[in-house]
C-alpha cells in the first residue's frame, strides 16, 4: 500500500489532507465527509486502529520502520500534513471574515448545517419506534443547548483537552461536525481561530529572531492552549476510531438517528439574525476576555427584515452553504460510478 504511490498520489493526498483540515474547521461540514466522498474514508479509519499496543511495541523496541508500515504511516503523514497547512491559512481567513463579515459567515454555516443534516438523512431508511425515539432525543438536547445562555470560553487546560478528543469526531463520523460542537461549548474562536493564529504569529516572530512572546502571558497562554488542543485531538483520533467502530457495528442506526436530531435541533445556535447580549460591570462597561474581546451574556434572536440588502445577501451565503454540501455529495456519487 505504502510503496505503490506515485509522486501524484502524495501530492493528491496531501490536497485531500488540505481538504479534510479545511473541513474540520467550518461548522457544519465534516472532515469524515470528505474523506468519504474522496473515497480514502476506510483506509484513514484502518490506518488510524493499528494505532495500537502492537504499534507502540515496535516504536518501544526501536522498530521505526516496522512501526510506520504497520500503521499505514506514510499514508497518515501526508495527510496530516495537508491538514495542519490547511489550519493555519483557514484560521487567518477565518479570523478575518467572523471580524468583518459576521453574518454571513453565519448564515453560510447555517447552510452547511443544513446541507449536513440532509446528506446524513437522504438515505436513512430504518425509522422504527427506537430511532424515531433516538431521533427526538437527540432534537431534544439540541434545542435545550440551543436555550441555554453560551457556554462561556474556557482555557482551563482539562476542559481543552475533552475539547481536543471531541472536536475531531468529525473526522471519524461523517456527518457530524466536531467545530459545530467547539461552538456549542464556548471554544470554537479560542481553539480554532485563536490559538492557532498565536502559533502562526509565534513561528512568523521566531524566523525574525524576535521572541518577545515569551514575555506575553496571552500568547503563552494561547500556546499552551494548542498544545493541550493538539495532544486531545490525538488521543481522540485514535480512540474514537476504536470507539466509532464498536458503535457503528451495534448501534448505527440509532447514532445516525440520534445525530440528526441533535443537528436539527441545535440549528438555534448558528441561527444569523441575532443581536448579542454583552455583559456588563457595576458601571455599564462591557466586560473583556483574555484577548480583549467583549464577553457574550445571551444572544437576543430575531426575524430577518426583508427590505434590507443584507439579508438577501445572507440567504444567499445560506444558498451557498447548501450547495457546498452537496456538491461534496454529488461528487462522491459520481467518483463512484466512475
Amino acid at each position: 500500500m505504502e510503496n505503490t504511490r506515485t509522486l501524484k498520489d502524495k501530492i493528491l493526498l496531501i490536497i485531500k489532507g488540505l481538504a479534510m483540515g479545511a473541513a474540520n474547521k467550518v461548522p457544519g461540514v465534516s472532515g469524515g465527509v470528505v474523506a468519504f466522498v474522496a473515497g480514502f474514508y476506510e483506509e484513514f479509519i484502518f490506518s488510524l486502529q493499528r494505532i495500537n499496543g502492537k504499534a507502540f511495541k515496535f516504536l518501544f523496541n526501536g522498530r521505526f520502520k516496522s512501526f510506520v508500515q504497520y500503521i499505514n504511516g506514510r499514508f497518515l503523514g501526508l495527510l496530516i500534513l495537508g491538514m495542519l497547512i490547511s489550519y493555519f491559512s483557514v484560521s487567518q481567513i477565518l479570523d478575518y471574515f467572523i471580524q468583518h463579515y459576521k453574518l454571513y459567515v453565519w448564515s453560510a454555516f447555517f447552510g452547511m448545517i443544513l446541507g449536513s443534516i440532509y446528506y446524513i438523512g437522504k438515505d436513512f431508511k430504518h425509522w422504527n419506534r427506537r430511532t424515531i425515539i433516538s431521533l427526538l432525543i437527540g432534537a431534544g438536547i439540541g434545542i435545550a443547548i440551543s436555550l441555554m445562555n453560551p457556554a462561556m470560553e474556557n482555557d482551563h487546560l482539562g476542559f481543552v483537552f475533552i475539547c481536543g478528543i471531541i472536536s475531531v469526531s468529525g473526522m471519524t463520523l461523517p456527518g457530524l461536525s466536531g467545530s459545530f460542537i467547539l461552538i456549542l461549548l464556548g471554544n470554537y474562536v479560542l481553539l480554532l481561530v485563536d490559538s492557532v493564529n498565536a502559533l502562526y504569529n509565534t513561528i512568523a516572530e521566531m524566523v525574525q529572531g524576535n521572541f518577545e512572546f515569551l514575555s506575553n502571558p496571552e500568547r503563552v497562554r494561547d500556546l499552551k492552549v494548542l498544545g493541550v488542543f493538539t495532544a486531545g485531538s490525538a488521543v481522540g483520533l485514535v480512540t474514537l476510531s476504536h470507539l466509532l467502530n464498536y458503535v457503528l457495528k451495534n448501534f448505527k442506526h440509532i447514532t445516525t438517528a440520534v445525530i440528526i436530531g441533535f443537528i436539527s435541533g441545535s440549528l438555534g445556535v448558528v441561527w444569523p439574525w441575532k443581536e448579542e447580549i454583552y455583559k456588563m460591570d457595576e458601571v455599564g462597561n462591557k466586560l473583556l476576555d483574555s484577548n480583549g474581546r467583549e464577553i457574550i451574556e445571551n444572544y437576543k434572536r430575531f426575524s430577518p427584515d426583508f427590505t434590507l440588502s443584507e439579508t438577501w445577501i445572507a440567504l444567499f451565503f445560506i444558498l451557498f452553504g447548501i450547495i457546498i454540501v452537496l456538491a461534496l455529495d454529488w461528487y462522491g456519487r459520481r467518483t463512484k460510478k466512475i
